[in-house]
């Protein structure tokens, strides 16, 4: 029999929600939609920023039965807060936190609509496991665009020409020290460029269904194609909420406009291989084994 191989340190936020789902599991809950975010306006970004992008926000506003409210989507709040109801009167909710039914709309959602009822000030401290009940697509207006902006500190949390004590901007400075430089592309939905020490790369969440994604990208790589910019070289993906989130590294010093005119390029050709629907030759399957052993899940 093989060796089990070692496994390393476990992220805490990943073990939490492990955790979590398990519970969900144990206690009969119903079993969560594969694409937690579909039908949702702008599903990749909300993908990403669950997942890759270390701090940006997004406009979002609720539906008339919840009071028609602007709220501000947030990657993450300090502390790990499920989101804030700030002095100013702004609702504040967060995609990245430990409580994990299985289903991230709906948590989200009950953290949303929990911080609704609450007054001014008021910051959501822990949100139980939620059962069945409404989710994103119930709560918000879907004709209400969801509008991403990247962020290089966590000051964006507190209320403009705010004054915090030291206590908070400390915390807020200890928080911003895990962000890395991050540009979303305005020329294709949801690519993001980031820059890790002195290695850029390029995390494009995909809306197409996983498996035609992972053939077409399968495609491309055993034509040499999957490239998506001179120099540059598709390493993987990862998954996440029922999206694929192919990555590239970049040459060395690419900046996230050079990457304007090339992503675009790509996207064409990537729209060409999904179109392709003849099965996948030898060299094509090898390719597919070697992206899915390279993919690492994050739901």
């Amino acid at each position: 029999m093989a060796k089990r191989k070692k496994q390393g340190p476990v992220n805490e936020k990943v073990a939490a929600r492990r955790a979590a789902r398990k519970a969900a599991k144990a206690a009969g809950g119903a079993v969560a939609p594969r694409r937690s975010f579909e039908g949702l306006p702008g599903e990749a970004d909300w993908v990403a920023m669950r997942e890759v992008v270390p701090a940006a926000s997004a406009t979002a506003r609720t539906t008339a039965e919840h009071g028609s409210r602007d709220v501000t989507v947030v990657t993450v709040l300090p502390g790990l807060l499920p989101a804030m109801h700030r002095e100013d009167g702004q609702i504040l909710v967060a995609l990245q936190n430990v409580t994990s039914s299985g289903d991230p709309s709906r948590d989200v959602a009950a953290a949303l609509l929990q911080v609704l009822d609450s007054e001014p000030g008021t910051s959501l401290t822990h949100l139980d496991l939620p059962g069945p009940g409404p989710r994103l697509q119930d709560v918000l207006d879907l004709d209400a665009p969801f509008e991403v902006t990247l962020h290089e500190t966590f000051d964006f949390v507190l209320p403009p020409d705010s004054d915090p004590s030291p206590e908070v901007n400390d915390a807020l400075e200890e928080f911003a020290g895990a962000i890395v430089p991050t540009v979303k592309l305005s020329s294709v939905e949801g690519a993001y460029w980031c820059r890790m020490g002195a290695r850029e790369f390029l995390r494009w969440s995909r809306t197409e269904d996983e498996e035609q994604l992972l053939d077409a990208l399968a495609r491309l790589h055993a034509e040499r194609h999957s490239a998506v910019d001179d120099g540059a070289r598709f390493i993987g993906a990862f998954r996440s909420c029922g999206l694929v989130v192919p990555v590239w590294e970049l040459e060395p010093g690419t900046e996230a406009e050079e990457l304007e005119k090339p992503a675009p390029q790509f996207e064409a050709r990537l729209a060409e291989a999904l179109a392709v629907t003849d099965p996948l030759n030898a060299e094509e399957r090898r390719a597919r084994a070697g992206i899915v052993s390279r993919q690492v899940t994050l739901r």
